[in-house]
């Protein structure tokens, strides 16, 4: 199982989040792909574009901010965060 928390954060203040489940057999980077999508969606977004620093943050920790500077159209929040909480087991 597969699973990614969304969090929407707006002055230092969790104002939405949610889990999102993928357990098909995938790639880990088509099932971050999707949830992301899955979570853009629910919460009404647009995708985000990602920044060379937000691939950077996000390879080494499994997590990743998109600010504000990651969205084409203007958004009420501070930051999307994105964290992989459970990966499938590769054995």
């Amino acid at each position: 199982m597969f699973r990614m928390w969304c969090k929407v954060w707006k002055e230092n203040r969790l104002v939405r989040d949610m889990v999102i489940e993928r357990p098909e057999k995938d790639t880990r980077t088509h099932k971050v792909f999707a949830a992301l999508e899955a979570c853009c969606v629910a919460f009404d977004l647009e995708q985000p574009i990602w920044l060379d620093a937000v691939v950077t943050d996000f390879k080494r920790h499994g997590k990743a901010r998109f600010t504000k500077d990651c969205f084409i159209e203007s958004v009420e929040f501070d930051y999307l965060e994105i964290q992989v909480i459970e990966e499938d087991d590769l054995f």
